[in-house]
């Protein structure tokens, strides 16, 4: 019998802390800058260079969390049967928090909640398994809630869906868990539907941080991988018995493994017996990857800041993805959808196989052992694709009202099975509902993140401070930099004499708000030069990181999670 139950996953967790205000008119850094572009493949080339995100608005960023860690009840929401339980988290991008195996822990479970500077809008947190949608990197939903529902599944039992509009891209995401009775794999239907009338750029990777350790092997279906370190080139090198262990990467490392033609799409990770966990996918998922922080000081260091008090070896990440790198964006045409298949669960061979010198022996044993469930995926696809547009039974979770508001100006049509419905809008959604007539109240509060989508609205709309704010911030946002500070120059002038929009701190807001800088390892105070001098002190500092190998600047380091960063 498969259960769907709302519960609490209790933690010491961080506080995620406000928005910050101030307008994210670009990223601080472009870490994804592939240096040897010319060298590429021409279909390769043309992916990276096509969908490039330069700023995550209209959505704010998310760094005003601290390092101060409480007991907390997360909200989850669990799925189980007699051989697995599935625990996911609404409010944090539908994380796959745990997934447990006949008491076993399959994944890397963070024993703590504690956000880090990564994400698109900042804040990202390591462990499960995160859904990254829309642009490269930690997507802009993943510390932020989704709506989620309880479906009927194809065979009767409950199917927990979550959706939520990635509001860069404008892209309605579907994920649907399913766990059937008999199983001990749990299923994730993944749609992504395109409601609008123009082509739009397309990206995912499924982001499973699993446990690392000396006697652990990452198996995939592939003799070539795409390798991006610290010189920012992508370098197809072969696939050696060391790449594939790991521990045994002294520094930071990605590697998007090339598909071979004849195999079907998994990635794995066992111990030294043979035992461990396997992603499984149908076709269209074609990507994989693996990321390790590497042994070092300076990769060490990082495990640390994002799970603080770790015990044992820390975790690496493997992924899936729709295209061959994380650089890359696909084409989604107007008003289409793609939709496709994963599973998750445990995968058992023979450990003198797993861990064989020869790298072929050891990819198509793990093709043999995983054949039932690869021969069986197509099948449970199209069983899935029966109750895909079905209308949810029960909500469970609520997500924004971004997507009511945007298909109230659009008129756009989604599925039944990811409503939108304008009661899931709040003050917040609502405050712009009257620019669809012409005007935009002004008011003493903080203005919010600009709807850039809305720029032709602004421009029509009656003038007033918090219309040309917006208008500044949305060309600015379209490349039109200098009619944009004429537009902030508009809002000094009407604003003048007048009482500027205070933050909840008290001091002028907005238009002479300093940027906060980000929490990360040796930086976790913020505010002041100070602050941050005397938390690089406590967090070991730059010259650790340095002697290990790794950049002082955590902006640096990131560029070597180039598909993640």
């Amino acid at each position: 019998m498969t259960i769907l139950s709302v519960q609490n996953v209790v933690l010491p967790a961080a506080s995620i802390g406000p928005e910050n205000p101030l307008a994210p008119l670009s990223t601080q850094r472009e870490p994804h800058q592939v240096e040897n572009l010319a060298d590429l493949p021409a279909d390769l080339r043309e992916n990276i260079e096509y969908g490039r995100l330069h700023s995550p608005l209209p959505c704010l960023n998310q760094d005003g969390y601290d390092r101060t860690l409480a007991e907390t009840a997360l909200p989850a929401l669990v799925l189980e049967n007699d051989y697995v339980r599935a625990t996911v988290l609404p409010t944090l991008g539908g994380r796959l928090y745990s997934l447990v195996h006949h008491g076993e822990e399959l994944l890397y479970r963070n024993p703590v909640f504690q956000p880090a500077n990564l994400a698109l809008r900042n804040a990202w947190f390591a462990g499960g398994v995160e859904w990254n949608v829309g642009s490269t990197g930690h997507w802009t939903g993943t510390c932020a809630p989704m709506h989620a529902a309880r479906v009927d599944g194809p065979d009767g039992t409950p199917i927990l869906r979550l959706w939520e509009l990635e509001r860069t891209r404008n892209l309605v995401t579907q994920l649907d868990f399913w766990l059937p009775e008999d199983s001990e794999f749990l299923y994730v239907g993944v749609r992504l539907q395109n409601p609008s009338d123009a082509e739009v750029p397309a990206y995912w990777w499924s982001n499973i941080a699993v446990p690392q350790s000396p006697d652990r092997r990452v198996l995939v279906p592939a003799d070539q991988a795409w390798q991006f370190g610290y010189g920012r080139t992508l370098d197809l090198v072969d696939v050696a018995t060391d790449l594939t262990y790991p521990t045994r990467h002294p520094r930071a490392i990605d590697y998007f493994f090339e598909p071979l033609a004849a195999e079907r799409s998994w990635i794995a990770s066992v111990d030294g017996s043979g035992n461990g966990f396997v992603q499984a996918s149908t076709s269209r998922l074609q990507g994989r990857k693996l990321f390790v922080w590497g042994q070092g000081d300076g990769g060490q260091r990082w495990q640390e800041w994002l799970s603080p008090g770790l015990e044992g070896e820390g975790y690496a990440e493997i992924q899936a993805g729709l295209a061959r790198t994380q650089m890359e964006h696909l084409k989604l045409p107007a008003r289409e959808g793609w939709h496709w298949l994963e599973a998750y669960g445990r995968l058992s061979m023979d450990a003198g196989v797993a861990h064989s010198q020869d790298w072929k022996a050891a990819r198509t044993g793990g093709a043999a052992a995983l054949r039932p469930l690869l021969d069986e995926l197509p099948a449970r696809e199209q069983a899935w694709l029966g109750v895909v547009d079905a209308a949810p039974v029960e909500r469970l979770a609520l997500g924004s009202g971004w997507g009511a508001l945007e298909l109230k100006r659009t008129g756009w049509t989604v599925s039944d099975g990811t409503p939108f419905d304008a009661d899931t809008m709040t003050a917040r959604e609502e405050a712009w509902l009257p620019l669809l007539d012409g005007q935009l109240p002004a008011s003493d509060d903080v203005p919010d993140g600009t709807l850039v989508a809305w720029r032709e609205l602004l421009e029509a709309a009656e003038d007033n401070w918090l219309v040309w704010y917006h208008r500044g911030v949305a060309r600015h946002y379209a490349g039109d930099v200098d009619r944009g500070d004429r537009g902030v120059a508009a809002v000094r002038g009407q604003r003048l004499g007048a009482t500027q929009p205070r933050c909840s701190h008290g001091r002028p807001g907005v238009l002479r708000a300093r940027r906060r800088a980000p929490a990360r390892p040796g930086a976790a105070g913020r505010r002041s030069g100070r602050g941050r001098a005397r938390h690089r002190r406590q967090a070991g500092g730059a010259d650790a990181r340095t002697r290990a190998g790794r950049p002082a600047n955590p902006a640096a380091a990131r560029s070597a999670r180039a598909g993640d960063r």
